[in-house]
Formats: structure tokens, C-alpha cells, sequence
């Protein structure tokens, strides 16, 4: 199977591939994030968000602080879940992959 990186263009600077969400879709569940309450910035880390490519002042402010928390899901995102299988501590399990939720 070949999977070409076809970016979507969307504010704040985002560039969505989406890669994951066209595997078969018993590797993920499509779902919206649960918001968190009254975010703000701690740590926004400019320097990576300039070499992304991202808009650093939208990203850095309240907005950006929605996005992060789920309160906004940003244009062009496609939201999944994804699942995991494999062997932890010598047994075979089910679990998320470590995300709570994949924006793209």
C-alpha cells in the first residue's frame, strides 16, 4: 500500500496529512475531543512552531490554547482515536496508542 503525503492546507498553519485515518478503519475510531476547561498557555514551545511552519502569534495565544485543550478542533483536522495491540510486560493487550486523540 503506498500513502502519499498530500497536505491540506488550514489556519493557524496547520498542514494535515491524514495518513492514519485511511488505514483500515478497525485501526482507529473517528471521535471529538472532550474539551478541557478554561485553558491557558504554560509553555508554547516558538521555536518548533516556526520550524513547522505554524502561525506562532494564533497558536500562542487564547486560540491556540482552545485548540490545544479540544475546546476547538482546527479547520481541515480529521479527529481519530487509535487502537493498539501488541505485548507489555509478556502479555499480548489491547490499548490506545498513547494519544488521546490524532487531529491529523
Amino acid at each position: 500500500m503506498s500513502i502519499s503525503f498530500d497536505p491540506i492546507p488550514a489556519s493557524g498553519g496547520w498542514r494535515w496529512d491524514h495518513s492514519y485515518a485511511r488505514l483500515p478503519e478497525s485501526f482507529f475510531t473517528r471521535i471529538q475531543p472532550t474539551p478541557g476547561p478554561s485553558p491557558s498557555t504554560v509553555i508554547f514551545n516558538r521555536g518548533l512552531a516556526e520550524a513547522l511552519g505554524l502561525e506562532v502569534e494564533r497558536l500562542s495565544g487564547a486560540e491556540g490554547a482552545k485548540w490545544f485543550a479540544g475546546q476547538r478542533v482546527p479547520e481541515g483536522a480529521d479527529p481519530i482515536a487509535q487502537a493498539y495491540s501488541g505485548h507489555q510486560y509478556g502479555h499480548f493487550t489491547t490499548l490506545g496508542d498513547g494519544r488521546a486523540i490524532l487531529w491529523g
